[in-house]
């Protein structure tokens, strides 16, 4: 039996376990990335573990996140990232040089190689037929020390391509059709390859696109081919030498084969206040938009900047409509500047951010009150925009235009013929912005640099063998990282200070979260199925554990939420029965007992002590994760001699 590009990939970095779906696997990594947001607690867990330099291939910290400098914090937390990976031998990508998915592609993704990332949008690199995963920082950390990043072993689902779009249909309405299709639900345990004829007619960044919202599927990642295409790119960016070709056997087996045929799609929106919540453009035609955002790790590649521009030649943007355009990339930015589409992009009307993520991730350019948004991003959860009353609708560059030019929802199509647009044989190469580590000998001499705003990250205890208490706070299905642990320019600055951070956690539903768990002390939350989807931010549990969590019980989990959760050393819980989800409410007290047991065996009983009942809670831990729970968290059982780094 043939293998998919996924297994082949696999098979080449596996450090432990075997190949069969569902049981626990460990894999070399040969790259890692971070972004400033995740960042400084990762190297602070990193510079706990006693590594004097990574053991990885390639590493790079980015700058992209909190590069709003209106106070000391941001600053701080680059100087940093910047002084650690300087002393490590890490490469440090500086503020304005780009979004770190952007820049990896161009400059760094290796098809065939491994990468994990703190930001849930790593697998854009599978658009060159990398392996790429998001992660927990703590994860990311042990990586980059030389140990293994353990997830499950998926399933393979394939997407077979057929046909070619037609003008105005873009890779995103493919992203958000296939969203429809399996819901942000749908693609949980599953690595998502994208092959058949029509993988041909896609350019690399469109690929890129595609991978990048896989993630939203709660997929573990998604992953192209490495072909022809993908060696041009290569060349065009300098790295051919770096092209290996990739494809799955003719006769490898998929748990699941899912057709789409690029030539009948339509233009497709995401409607608020979730990226599966797809109609078509033309359905909701009309609709009045205040602000559009093109740019974030989705769609900023030059090719798609090429497009927004060449659309916008000559016109002039609606005056009811506020426009921001984020090239992804310094490359990008200034490429088209040299070719005169950043003038025509300038001269509609619209607004250039830097190069970064922006308003994606709730830094700056938030939109008016109940402003609806058009968005050219991946997520449009309520509230994460800065503005809590705001519609977010997530579309392509070509939609995000054509309502800039209407100011309305407007089916780019109606717009006349698309221009044509090409990539370049060759991108512009300019690395000064990217900084060397110093060499191994030269480490001793350099000063790590430490600002106020950096605070000692919590440590969880060893877990008991029984819990008794307070259910602070009970949640429904579909709750986000951005739910758990907001972002936006108000709260990033504060992601190396957990104690200053507690008081926004869960701050989307319930204002009062914090201060009833400080009171209560160890307590427990409750939540609905696909619990922590979304960003890959380990502070959604880092937080709660701060508060005082040492229990979440939900009807399911999202993947990486599920592993930064054991990380920390609280335990996941899974309710045997769904159904049991009713029988508790916020205020009850929760009794959990013979813990060590159940963690063998994949069973406890809870017992709602307020309301006479018990129920049973599941749960599904490898050896190595009971281990690390009973630690106190990954960091306590690496401390321990138990991860080799």
């Amino acid at each position: 039996m043939g293998l998919t590009i996924a297994q082949k990939i696999i098979k080449e970095h596996l450090l432990s376990g075997e190949m069969t779906v569902g049981s626990e696997i460990g894999l070399k990594i040969d790259q890692t990335l971070t972004q400033d947001a995740t960042g400084t607690m990762a190297y602070l867990e990193f510079e706990a573990m006693g590594v004097d330099r990574v053991r990885t291939e390639r590493s790079v910290a980015y700058i992209d996140h909190n590069t709003l400098q209106s106070g000391f914090e941001n600053a701080d937390d680059h100087r940093y990232i910047q002084s650690v990976a300087k002393k490590h031998g890490i490469y440090f990508s500086r503020p304005g040089n780009g979004i770190c998915h952007q820049v990896h592609l161009e400059r760094f993704g290796k098809p065939g190689k491994t990468l994990i990332g703190s930001d849930s949008h790593t697998p854009t690199g599978g658009g060159i037929g990398m392996l790429a995963f998001g992660a927990g920082g703590l994860d990311v950390a042990v990586a980059m020390g030389g140990g293994a990043y353990y997830i499950t072993m998926p399933k393979m689902f394939k997407v077979e391509l057929t046909g070619k779009l037609k003008p105005f249909v873009t890779a995103k309405d493919v992203s958000l059709e296939i969203l429809r299709i399996l819901s942000v639900k749908g693609g949980v345990g599953a690595i998502i390859e994208w092959g058949g004829e029509g993988v041909k007619t896609l350019s690399v960044p469109e690929r890129a696109t595609i991978t990048n919202m896989g993630t939203e599927l709660g997929a573990t990642t998604s992953i192209f081919p490495a072909d022809e295409i993908t060696r041009a790119f290569l060349k065009a960016e300098g790295r051919e030498a770096d092209y290996r070709q990739l494809e799955s056997d003719a006769d490898a087996v998929y748990d699941r084969i899912i057709p789409i045929d690029l030539s009948a799609l339509k233009p497709m929106i995401a409607c608020p206040h979730s990226p599966d919540n797809v109609v078509a453009v033309e359905s909701l035609a009309g609709t009045r938009v205040d602000q559009v955002c093109i740019g974030s790790c989705t769609n900023s590649s030059l090719q798609d900047m090429l497009k927004v521009a060449a659309l916008l030649k000559g016109k002039t943007i609606s005056p009811d409509v506020s426009v921001s355009v984020s090239p992804g990339s310094k490359q990008v930015l200034t490429m088209l500047s040299e070719c005169g589409a950043l003038t025509d992009i300038l001269a509609s009307g619209a607004r250039v951010l830097e190069c970064a993520c922006g308003p994606c991730i709730g830094m700056g350019f938030s939109p008016n009150s109940a402003g609806v948004s058009l968005r050219t991003f991946n997520r449009n959860f309520e509230g994460r925009s800065g503005t809590a009353d705001a519609k977010v609708y997530l579309v392509s560059p070509e939609t995000a235009v054509a309502a800039a030019l209407t100011g309305a929802v407007t089916d780019p199509r109606l717009l006349g013929d698309m221009p044509s647009v090409a990539l370049p044989e060759a991108f512009r190469l300019d690395d000064s912005a990217v900084l060397a580590p110093v060499a191994a000998e030269d480490a001793a001499g350099v000063e790590i640099l430490r600002g106020p705003n950096i605070k000692p990250f919590p440590r969880s205890k060893p877990m008991e063998n029984g819990i008794t208490a307070s259910l602070t706070l009970k949640v429904g299905d579909n709750i986000t990282t951005d739910h758990i642990m907001p972002a936006g320019a108000k709260i990033l600055p504060y992601r190396s200070n957990i104690p200053y951070l507690s008081q926004f956690c869960f701050g989307v539903c319930d204002k009062s979260f914090p201060e009833r768990a400080r009171t209560a002390g160890v307590n427990i939350i409750v939540g609905g199925s696909n619990y922590g989807q979304g960003s890959s931010r380990e502070h959604a549990a880092l937080v709660p554990l701060y508060l005082g969590v040492r229990i979440v019980l939900a009807k399911s989990f999202a993947r990486i939420h599920a592993a930064n959760l054991i990380n920390a050393g609280i335990l996941p819980l899974t309710f045997a029965d769904p159904a049991d989800y009713d029988r508790v409410n916020q205020g009850d007290v929760l009794a959990v007992t013979d813990m060590m047991q159940g963690l063998e065996q994949g069973r406890m009983t809870v017992t709602n002590t307020t309301a006479g009942v018990s129920f049973t809670a599941v749960c599904s831990f490898t050896l190595r994760q009971q281990a690390i729970l009973k630690a106190g968290g990954l960091l306590p059982y690496t401390a321990l001699g138990s991860q080799e780094v």
